[in-house]
């Protein structure tokens, strides 16, 4: 890990009688890493101390530590370094964020402070909202691209609705690629990690062009075979093929305007299965009753379920081709001493996936074969003004428009096959296509009114109008007399359109008041709304055309930002209480006869908790970085869907993807080893608390408290440019899952990359 990892952490032992007994299980490698005592002594009349961190959370850049938001940040150095290049992994040092992953893109999704949006409806916004340099992403899928040629990951919690819209009533996920250099350089970065033949090869070049004119080019192509096998077929999956360009012009026109144009394109395909079984039984809630399922675990052998099972037995193999792709031109002003930004972006995202639903090898009595593919074809447009005042005066403000349309197409046909009679084969289907289009503007503003240079009190303002429309037609093969007219997991046909119209408010105020040079603190009221929804998806049936409504959300946070021990030690602490109204969430329903999900106002749900971030750079040879968050999101009153096919007492109850406790400790120590060359030793650990997957309260879908524990060395040579480093993932070997899913008869989990210890090689030249 470098040393100059600024998330924004704790010291571990400033907060030693906070932690659970997890976390200390790295008191052994910090103590590894500490250097002798004369070396101490002579740190002691050292002048050292944390680099400053700039972030954009405003909207405009300044001091992390002046800014009255919840924020951790992170390097696209260390995110490369540490081999973690999505979102999903990145959430690993992340207290507050967490990420469900799933067979798709698709499925998708990122939680803050325990709050998020599982749906694969294109009639359905996140809950959190991923900005990649300024363009929102509206669908959660577009938010699972690689993460090539960040300079860094801001993750600001909490409701952001004033100045990043309506769909960051969690949080937001903000992205800063690197801009192009003033000057020539380049590098060439290869890994390779055992455990799957994973490889990464990355690429980039960046300098002037021409007078006033710059540009920078980044490539990657990665590839990773997986970590789950098929005996099916002896095949590995789990994996990915990747490849990648981001390119960047800069041109400033003259000293008071200048032009950003950006590009990207992802290309990537993904085998990831509908997960790998874990029971062929399930509990039932609140009831306890263990329903077991013989027949098809006896369909599933030579797979045996358990808790660390990595095989699968699947005829078909799931996959996903997506691509990503988008252009944006930003714009800088300076009109006088204000500045004027606009941006303008265009988005596609292109995704086709089929999936094996039946996770068996043939269809047996009573166990039908279950086949799907579906494909997206998404496209959004987005324009944004914004103007900002200078800040010298006792009145500064950012105030803008924003507009964004997005055109969603999708079609999905399920296969149906049944032994019947005799063992007769029988085939069925299911079509649907359809689609959702979107419009929103707003207008929106946030100003700041200085007492004085110590005080001062914040107000802002978002007024939202969204229109939403969707249509839906699906179709059914006629199935064999025997069988009932009834096809699994396929409705009748249907065709269905709607359309609704709707405005919100969403707004933050408070007050700031910097106790000292270097501590400042705040206390903020927000309120979030995220839009209306529709839940259009293939087994979208007639009940499912009205919209739901909005959703809305009121939270109070206070936060204390300080720099301590001559600004070595960087120490922030925030506490939360937010309660959400006309919560949007999926639940169970039935659905010929099998048991599916679908979106609902699920009622109101509260997150609740307490946030300590900081790094502490010991000697200008050791550092040390630590974050912890308990956070008790809970849902506080349930309204249960009519038809709905598991209990509803889950009231007090956990929403799914919240752990009520969640940390992670770093220590870095770097030191000479001649010859120009240096070394970095580097260790972390990352912990949280048992989570429970599922907001229908199973007990089968907890994954109990794990912890994973990282370590790496790094040697490099700052005058050639050489960098090579050894890095050792999961030394505990500890296996858990991403996610536990249910079925009709089994339970089974979505396999991490880290779900075993592998090793890794990194060699990286700069020029």
């Amino acid at each position: 890990m470098n040393k100059n990892a600024y998330q924004g952490r704790c010291a571990a032992g400033a907060v030693r009688h906070q932690i659970p007994a997890g976390l200390s299980a790295l008191a052994l490698a910090v103590l590894a890493l500490s250097p002798s005592a004369q070396a101490q002594e002579a740190a002691a009349t050292e002048a050292v101390q944390l680099a400053p961190v700039t972030v954009t959370a405003t909207r405009r850049a300044e001091s992390l530590q002046k800014v009255p938001v919840s924020v951790s940040v992170i390097t696209g150095e260390q995110l490369e370094q540490a081999n973690r290049n999505t979102l999903g992994a990145l959430v690993s040092q992340l207290p507050s964020v967490n990420f469900r992953t799933g067979a798709s893109n698709k499925d998708t999704s990122l939680f803050v402070r325990g709050v998020g949006t599982i749906s694969t409806s294109p009639g359905v916004e996140p809950t959190v909202s991923t900005v990649i340099d300024g363009v929102v992403l509206a669908r959660p899928g577009q938010a699972s691209l690689d993460l090539l040629d960040v300079q860094r990951v801001e993750v600001l919690r909490g409701s952001q609705g004033t100045l990043f819209g309506k769909n960051s009533s969690a949080g937001v996920i903000n992205i800063i690629s690197n801009p192009p250099s003033q000057r020539t350089e380049g590098y060439i970065d290869a890994s390779h990690f055992t455990g799957g033949n994973e490889n990464r090869l990355r690429a980039g070049i960046s300098g002037q062009l021409a007078e006033g004119l710059r540009g920078s080019l980044t490539a990657l192509a990665a590839g990773y075979d997986g970590n789950v096998t098929n005996v099916f077929n002896g095949e590995k999956v789990n994996g990915y093929e990747k490849k990648g360009l981001r390119a960047k012009l800069e041109w400033q026109a003259d000293q008071a305007l200048k032009f950003t144009l950006a590009a990207d394109v992802l290309n990537s395909h993904d085998d990831i299965p509908t997960g790998v079984v874990t029971r062929t039984q399930l509990v039932a809630f609140p009831s306890g009753t263990v329903s077991t399922f013989p027949a098809f675990a006896a369909a599933l052998a030579p797979v045996v379920a358990s808790d660390s099972n990595r095989q699968i037995n699947s005829n078909l193999k799931t996959e996903v081709q997506d691509r990503n792709r988008g252009v944006s031109l930003t714009g800088e002003a300076r009109l006088g001493s204000h500045t004027l930004t606009s941006i303008t972006a265009w988005r596609a995202w292109d995704n086709t996936q089929v999936q094996d639903g039946d996770r068996l090898a043939a269809p047996a009595t009573g166990l039908p074969q279950s086949h799907d593919r579906g494909t997206v074809d998404f496209d959004q447009w987005s324009q944004e003004l914004r103007l900002a005042s200078p800040r010298d005066g006792n009145f500064d403000y950012v105030g803008g428009l924003f507009y964004l349309h997005t055109t969603d197409s999708e079609t999905y046909r399920r296969d149906v096959r049944r032994v019947g009679t005799g063992g007769a084969l029988y085939d069925d289907n299911g079509v649907a296509n359809f689609g959702s289009d979107s419009t929103s503007t707003a207008v929106y503003g946030e100003g700041r009114w200085h007492f004085n240079p110590e005080l001062r009190a914040i107000l802002g303002l978002r007024w939202t109008e969204d229109k939403l429309s969707f249509d839906h037609q699906r179709t059914r093969s006629v199935p064999d007399a025997q069988f009932n007219g009834a096809v699994p997991g396929v409705n009748a046909d249907i065709a269905q359109s709607g359309d609704t119209r709707k405005t919100g408010v969403s707004g933050r105020t408070g007050l700031q008041w910097d106790i000292a040079p270097d501590a400042t603190t705040y206390l903020t009221y927000s309120r979030g709304y995220k839009g209306p929804a529709y839940n259009v998806f293939f087994n979208m049936q007639a009940r499912d055309n009205l919209a739901l409504n909005p959703e809305t959300s009121n939270s109070v946070e206070a936060g204390l930002k300080t720099e301590l021990l001559d600004r070595s030690l960087r120490l922030n602490l925030s506490a939360f209480s937010t309660k959400y109204q006309n919560y949007q969430a999926n639940f169970f329903d039935l659905v010929s006869g099998s048991v599916v999900t679908r979106l609902i106002n699920a009622g109101d749900v509260s997150s609740r908790g307490i946030e300590l971030d900081a790094n502490w750079r010991a000697t200008s040879q050791l550092s040390f970085g630590a974050a912890l968050a308990y956070t008790r999101a809970r849902i506080d009153h349930f309204n249960c869907p009519v038809g709905a096919a598991t209990s509803c007492q889950v009231d007090g109850k956990p929403l799914p993807f919240a752990p009520d406790w969640k940390g992670s400790l770093q220590a870095n120590y770097r030191f000479a080893v001649g010859g120009g060359w240096q070394a970095d030793v580097g260790t972390d650990y990352n912990w949280q608390s048992k989570t429970q997957y599922d907001i229908g309260q199973f007990e089968d879908t907890v994954q109990g408290a794990y912890g994973i524990w990282n370590a790496s060395i790094a040697f490099s040579q700052p005058a050639s440019g050489w960098r090579v480093a050894l890095l050792a993932k999961n030394l505990t070997d500890r296996s858990y899952a991403s996610f536990l899913g249910r079925g009709g008869s089994y339970v089974n989990r979505w396999v991490p990359r880290d779900d075993q210890r592998y090793f890794g090689i990194n060699v990286r030249k700069d020029f």
